[in-house]
């Protein structure tokens, strides 16, 4: 009954990774140079999910396997203002899509409010076994 907890805990401990991958999107969405100045796009991040613990596939769960970047190409935006910009006038932006991060988010929010309710009922269930018992 106590692995039932630790596939709980390890759902809650992905989708705040999952979060927090999507809060750096968001926040970089319009990050067009890097650490060092130069211009390159803030690539979109996502986790990569698999089943079982982390260091043993083996245990009921799941654990972010790694956080990937998104190989899709940047954005190009039409602003020949920009220093930036291109002969063509196009400034590389980020692949982030303002929407689908919201999505994601919400999505992510609602499975982790799903893991804590699983946790709620399991401790439930360990306190009624406990007073039958006693």
């Amino acid at each position: 009954m106590f692995d039932t907890l630790d596939i709980g805990a390890s759902g809650l401990l992905v989708q705040r990774t999952r979060l927090d991958v999507i809060a750096q999107n968001i926040a970089n969405a319009s990050t067009t140079h890097d650490a060092n100045g130069r211009p390159n796009p803030y690539r979109r991040r996502f986790a990569v999910i698999a089943q079982g613990q982390a260091g043993n596939p083996a245990q009921p769960g799941v654990h972010v396997e790694a956080i990937r970047q998104d190989p899709a190409p940047p954005s190009r935006k039409f602003d020949p203002s920009n220093p930036d910009a291109g002969p063509d006038g196009y400034v590389q932006v980020p692949n982030i899509d303002p929407t689908t991060e919201f999505v994601n988010a919400i999505e992510a929010s609602r499975a982790y409010e799903a893991n804590v309710t699983m946790m709620e009922v399991t401790k439930a269930m360990f306190n009624s076994s406990l007073r039958l018992i006693a």
